[in-house]
């Protein structure tokens, strides 16, 4: 690993640590990710008058060429939802269809759904820690979202809401009980999951790429973004800060050109046929 710099010797050193850096092997993505940490750094010691000034300011920074996403299709998903075993299968399903995060999947409950209304409230994540970390040995902590933040209201349709309900009396899940559990009723463990049900189901869609399980969450924005929904609406459903996250998945689909030239015509020409 590159050894990072001690700002002793103002600019320059920056800008030679960085030059250095890149021509021994550094990936240019690393280089700037290395950069805007030191830079938030040093802006701290400036705020706390332990440096005059910033040593990152100014430093020329290789160009990050961004490699295009690689997002899973329906059939994709078809074939991979195929191997999950039925007891996990509303999870998935849940996933791919209101791009949720992990955390907060497994932290639902009845609860935080209406069925009537079809709106989902992601109000909490889970959130899983090594035993040794744990002064206690509790391996899942349950965080609430504040209200002023990240708790979000996700619609989900009719025919999803009715395989919750289903799901929910097959396995006897009550208003205030986690929506997924293990079989033996504790909290869905992401690596037991990723293990035992998430990889062999990949792997039996015999898909070429690497698809991870949060691969579902950028699918379910590009669904989105490729069948002409608005980028607002996307950015709110899967509770992105910045717009700019939310951009890096428009025209991630093969077909997302014509797509989206289909959303216009029906906009455009809403009585035609074509």
């Amino acid at each position: 690993m590159v050894p990072l710099p001690v700002p002793s010797r103002g600019p320059p050193l920056i800008q030679s640590w960085v030059n250095e850096a890149t021509t021994n092997g550094l990936s240019a993505s690393s280089a700037v990710k290395y950069h805007a940490l030191l830079h938030k750094i040093f802006a701290r010691a400036v705020i706390d008058r332990v440096i005059a000034t910033n040593p990152c300011t100014h430093t020329a920074l290789p160009k990050v060429v961004r490699k295009p996403k690689r997002i899973i299709t329906v059939g994709q998903f078809e074939n991979i939802l195929t191997g999950i075993p039925a007891r996990y299968r509303m999870l998935v399903l849940l996933a791919i269809e209101t791009g949720m995060r992990w955390g907060e999947l497994v932290a639902l409950r009845p609860v935080d759904i209406n069925i009537r209304a079809g709106i989902l409230t992601v109000r909490r994540t889970l959130a899983e820690v090594a035993r040794k970390n744990s002064p206690t040995g509790q391996r899942v902590f349950d965080k609430d979202y504040p209200k002023d933040d990240e708790q979000r209201l996700i619609s989900v349709d009719k025919a999803t809401r009715q395989q919750v309900r289903e799901h929910m009396m097959v396995y006897g899940v009550r208003d205030t009980d986690l929506l997924f559990t293990s079989a033996a009723g504790t909290a869905l463990s992401r690596n037991n999951f990723r293990a035992k049900y998430w990889a062999p189901a990949v792997k039996a869609a015999k898909i070429q790429q690497t698809v991870t399980f949060h691969n579902l969450r950028a699918a379910h924005a590009s669904w989105l973004l490729a069948g002409g929904a608005d980028i607002i609406v996307v950015q709110e459903r899967l509770g992105h800060r910045q717009i700019t996250t939310t951009q890096q998945y428009t025209g991630t689909l093969p077909d997302a050109g014509e797509r989206a030239l289909a959303a216009f015509r029906r906009i455009r020409y809403p009585n035609s046929e074509g």
